[in-house]
């Protein structure tokens, strides 16, 4: 495994380990910046969003890097008031037009909206079956919206993006995920650096010379997730990718398992109907 490894999804698409989020990046020259760096260094996956505000930067990195365009995996989102059928084909053009892409990458449901998901994802579908965008997900769904979700569609979801990490070890989301081909993407898998000084998380670090951040990215990575890591440091950029020259065991990964405390750093779909 490697800063530009890939797992492939249902619909026979990879997409890399390893994604650069976008989350809370500020509109204008520091975003573009930070996406460029990230992408001659060596990542090729960025995860933006319509909420996030700087997708028009992410296309202008993307185009400004040089890399060919298909060796780059670009994810964007669909935001909570552009739900419902004709607002969500329309938020997606708006997104296109902001990228300046020929396509995206993974377009995905954001959060699942009360009485309004269900429309958004024919949208998708649309969007999806007419070759648009190469791939559909969802994120922040719990296993009730999926289940409602797969029982009325035969396109399945390639991802589901969730907050993930020790200390958040949704074991049954991610088994249920597994058993219906959907892969787990994690968002704020080092908890937005609020549990770094963890006296447990940082004893393993210690063993293995590395920073608790890198225990919390390989952690996930040796989960077969694919990890979604920001920040617009240039050397936490680099930290974040130096997780690939070293493996947990098999002990120190069932250690990690259990700090799950069900810590969130963000918010709660669990009781979203």
């Amino acid at each position: 495994m490697k800063i530009d490894s890939t797992i492939r999804m249902n619909n026979g698409v990879n997409i890399p380990r390893l994604g650069l989020g976008m989350f809370r990046s500020p509109k204008g020259r520091k975003s573009f910046s930070t996406v460029l760096y990230a992408l001659h260094f060596g990542y090729r996956h960025v995860d933006t969003a319509t909420l996030y505000n700087n997708e028009r930067e992410v296309g202008e990195a993307v185009k400004e890097s040089g890399i060919p365009r298909d060796q780059i995996f670009v994810t964007t989102k669909l935001w909570n008031n552009d739900h419902g059928y004709d607002k969500t084909l329309r938020a997606f053009e708006k997104s296109m037009k902001e990228l300046n892409l020929d396509t995206i990458d993974l377009y995905l449901i954001h959060w699942p909206v009360s009485d309004k998901r269900k429309e958004s994802w024919k949208a998708l579908q649309k969007i999806y079956e007419e070759g648009r965008c190469r791939s559909i997900g969802v994120s922040n769904y719990m296993i009730p919206h999926l289940d409602e979700l797969l029982s009325e569609t035969d396109v399945v979801p390639v991802v589901n993006q969730v907050e993930f990490s020790p200390f958040l070890y949704q074991k049954s989301l991610l088994e249920y995920c597994r058993s219906k081909t959907i892969l787990l993407e994690a968002y704020s898998p080092i908890t937005k650096g609020k549990r770094l000084n963890d006296p447990d998380l940082m004893k393993i670090a210690n063993k293995y010379g590395k920073t608790s951040t890198q225990i919390l990215i390989r952690w996930g990575l040796q989960h077969d997730l694919v990890l979604l890591v920001k920040s617009n440091r240039v050397e936490r950029i680099e930290e974040n990718a130096s997780v690939f020259d070293f493996e947990i065991t098999a002990e120190d990964m069932r250690f990690l398992d259990s700090l799950d405390d069900n810590y969130r750093t963000s918010w709660d779909p669990t009781n979203v109907r």
